[in-house]
């Protein structure tokens, strides 16, 4: 299991647009993807599940990914989510 502490510079953080990208960019991947944010934590591959953390530019996030190919997941995915 691989854990990623992480600001989201993402503009507009997780809004509809960049949740469906996200979900969609973490079900390519087999590994098990989940962000953990003020305690909550939900599948990152559940579009719903992401907005309903309403995670923000500037926020402090954790993404947790397991499995196969658990590195590849966790190196694109923060790497989406540090886009400016």
């Amino acid at each position: 299991m691989l854990i990623k502490r992480m600001t989201v510079q993402l503009s507009g953080g997780l809004q509809a647009r960049h949740t469906a990208l996200f979900a969609r960019e973490a079900c390519s991947f087999q590994s098990d993807i989940f962000i953990l944010k003020d305690g909550k934590c939900v599948s990152g591959k559940s579009i719903m599940k992401v907005m309903a953390l309403a995670v923000k530019k500037g926020d402090e996030i954790t993404l947790l990914t397991n499995g196969l190919d658990e590195h590849a997941a966790a190196c694109t995915l923060e790497k989406f989510l540090l886009t400016k």
